[in-house]
């Protein structure tokens, strides 16, 4: 039996693929054919996460979740489901598959395919996007999607990864809000109500942070809806 393994790193992605609450570090049985994994953010628990899942029997690896913007071209709620993973080498994706996935999702979804690029700390402003853009060619960028590609290469197991922009190239989440995040992404309200005290981070960068996820999270929720938690067939 073919088993898909889904590595989330936020809460609010896992929610995407199912309605109850996920545990956090720990394989999740959605049904017969799929697992996921709330891995949270990074490269490092990415990678335990894609680990666990195929100590578990998984025979494909997805990376799920939302991506930051390296084009003008991308904007909130686009999709990405790139041809390779840039970090520092290019990482395979499962073309096939990815365009047997492709091929069933509404027309209402924008599709941009090309690379999908790693990076190991969030870029927080626009120079760091467009730099990286220009290193990579990339069009997006992730953290994780990169650590999960490698378990699957070295696993020789079909790999894809499926990502939603949430913030375009001009706008990123700002350096201090990133203390007041859990790794799963959820956030530490007292924390959180500091820092709009002390004017670190503004209500309007939070408004549009939060607009940006809702257009991610229902690109997201469109992919399941329309294709299932096993993401269709796996590869060859």
């Amino acid at each position: 039996m073919r088993v898909t393994g889904l590595v989330t790193a936020l809460r609010s992605e896992a929610a995407c693929v199912s309605p109850g609450r996920v545990p956090f570090n720990q394989p999740a049985s959605l049904n017969d054919q799929t697992l996921l994994w709330l891995s949270g953010m990074g490269a490092q628990s990415a990678r335990a996460a894609a680990q666990g899942l195929q100590q578990h029997g998984v025979t494909a690896l997805v990376s799920f979740g939302v991506a930051g913007a390296l084009s003008d071209q991308l904007k909130p709620g686009d999709l990405v489901l790139p041809d390779a993973i840039h970090s520092g080498e290019l990482l395979p994706v499962d073309c096939a598959w990815r365009d047997r996935l492709q091929r069933q999702l509404p027309a209402s979804i924008t599709v941009f395919n090309g690379l999908l690029a790693d990076s190991h700390v969030p870029l927080t402003d626009e120079k760091a996007k467009r730099g990286l853009a220009q290193t990579s060619g990339a069009h997006a960028v992730d953290m994780e999607s990169a650590a999960v590609a490698q378990v699957a290469k070295a696993a020789n197991i079909p790999f894809i990864a499926v990502r939603a922009i949430i913030d375009p190239v001009y706008f990123s989440p700002p350096q201090a809000l990133l203390t007041a995040v859990n790794p799963d992404g959820s956030v530490k309200p007292l924390h959180l109500t500091a820092l709009l005290l002390k004017r670190s981070v503004r209500l309007g960068t939070l408004l549009q942070m939060g607009a940006g996820m809702r257009e991610a999270r229902k690109t997201l929720s469109q992919v399941i809806e329309m294709v299932g938690t096993g993401l269709a067939s796996q590869g060859n």
